[in-house]
């Protein structure tokens, strides 16, 4: 390991980018401010290639540059040249920081349309109804009288079964089975699956 500069003793400047990281990866403090010149345009240039944002470029170019200060010591001469290790972290930190402002994007709109009312055709709802309750009513009229008047007592008044035995002065089980038949008359009619 070389010895780490001081203040006083101020070396020569590296001649390359891969001189200054090497120096740098062996405690060089002074090597840096070279290497951060050599490397840092190559570094924006990749980010803003990826993110099209010169202030998300710049924000990447600053975490590479910081991640190259503390992890110099990791890179490898014999696996590519220190620009290229630069401008490879500086590619997948602007990818990663792609799909981080996509996904942001993603939930904010999901979240956009999770509040947003939904379409209501007032004429067409309006119509489906009217429709069904001529299918109500039509069905209806092919109950019984005694199973019609049960059935309205107790679904359109909201009378309970006891309710309605004593308006009709009938006995509750009979009533029970009126509105019974009358219900599964209307199922049939109506074509509603039991």
């Amino acid at each position: 390991m070389s010895q780490v500069s001081t203040p006083g003793t101020r070396s020569t400047a590296p001649a390359t980018a891969d001189d200054a990281l090497a120096r740098v990866a062996d405690g060089d403090r002074d090597a840096f401010g070279p290497l951060y010149d050599m490397l840092s345009p190559a570094v924006h240039g990749t980010a803003l290639a990826v993110l099209r944002d010169p202030d998300h470029a710049a924000e990447v170019t600053q975490e590479v540059m910081v991640e190259i200060w503390r992890t110099a010591s990791r890179w490898d001469a014999r696996r590519g040249s220190a620009r290229a290790w630069a401008t490879t972290m500086a590619h997948r930190r602007a990818v990663d920081r792609v799909r981080s402002v996509q996904a942001q994007r993603n939930r904010d709109q999901a979240v956009l349309d999770a509040d947003r009312p939904r379409d209501f055709d007032v004429v067409s709802e309006q119509a489906e109804t009217n429709l069904e309750a001529q299918r109500v009513r039509h069905c209806l009229g092919g109950l019984t009288d005694t199973q019609r008047e049960a059935v309205v007592l107790a679904y359109y008044d909201g009378r309970t079964y006891r309710e309605v035995a004593e308006r009709l002065e009938a006995p509750l089980p009979t009533v029970k089975s009126r509105i019974r038949d009358g219900l599964t008359r209307l199922r049939d009619c109506l074509g509603v699956a039991a």
